[in-house]
């Protein structure tokens, strides 16, 4: 008998007489507003131009969506096709890859920061809140579509999962580590915090503020995926997204140090 555990979420879907509006889009939705709120007023705080902000955030975001949709499609194009073509679309299911999604989303802004005379790398250091922000908020989605959970765990806090949804390594198990739930507490309690402490303590340059953003979320996923159990691509005996973690682990602090080490004067 279990002592304890995160239950089985009620329903995936909120109804409003004939619209079904599912939570997991619903989440994502949430936590992409807050964002763009908390960048916005960032960006604007700095000395930016928030309307403008605002308006280019939206497309970013657009893009990163796309990008997350592809990361995650790409290497399982096979097996989604197989169930119909029209399940390429149907993000309501699940199946955005972060990394893909913020590669996408940062160039995109960026680049139309750029093209409309806005400082891009205040900008970055803007959103080294609110993307954390919105990670935190989005993973809960994960929770309502039953995904992003990890091994077999008896811990108090382990996640129940319907058998449907189980790896079939695993389909005796009921609880698992809710890595969806590590990851949101990491960038609630952690990423953040550190975040905004190292923004205060530190005179750094401009842009490398993000840069502490893209270690300390990659040094949570990096170590995260060891218990992951979905579907993902072996390169090097590492799942992808954990070598492609901590390479950009490496590259953002070597890139850091290096600024920092120029010019401690923001630019």
């Amino acid at each position: 008998m279990l002592l304890a555990s995160i239950p089985l979420p009620p329903t995936d879907v909120i109804k409003i007489g004939p619209l079904d509006i599912h939570i997991y889009g619903l989440m994502i939705g949430l936590g992409v507003v807050a964002a763009i709120i908390v960048t916005t007023r960032r960006y604007g705080r700095m000395g930016g131009d928030a309307t403008i902000a605002e308006k280019l955030l939206v497309w970013a975001v657009v893009a990163g969506v796309l990008g997350a949709r592809i990361a995650y499609v790409a290497p399982r194009f096979g097996d989604i096709t197989d169930r119909g073509f029209w399940h390429l679309f149907a993000i309501w299911e699940g199946g955005l890859a972060l990394y893909g999604g913020l590669t996408a989303g940062v160039i995109v802004g960026v680049w139309l920061v750029h093209r409309n005379g806005g400082d891009m790398l205040m900008m970055l250091d803007a959103a080294a809140v609110g993307i954390p922000l919105a990670q935190a908020i989005g993973r809960w989605g994960n929770y309502f579509n039953q995904e992003l959970f990890g091994t077999p765990s008896d811990l108090p806090w382990a996640v129940e999962i319907e058998e449907g949804s189980r790896p079939s390594e695993f389909a005796d198990s009921a609880t698992f580590h809710p890595v969806f739930l590590y990851e949101s507490l990491w960038n609630l309690l952690v990423v953040i915090p550190v975040v905004l402490w190292v923004e205060r303590r530190f005179d750094l340059r401009r842009g490398n503020l993000f840069l502490v953003y893209v270690i300390m979320y990659g040094l949570a996923r990096f170590a995260l995926e060891f218990i992951r159990t979905d579907d993902a691509t072996i390169i090097l005996g590492m799942r992808a997204n954990q070598l492609f973690a901590a390479v950009v682990v490496i590259v953002a602090t070597v890139i850091l140090v290096v600024r920092q080490r120029k010019s401690v004067v923001r630019t």
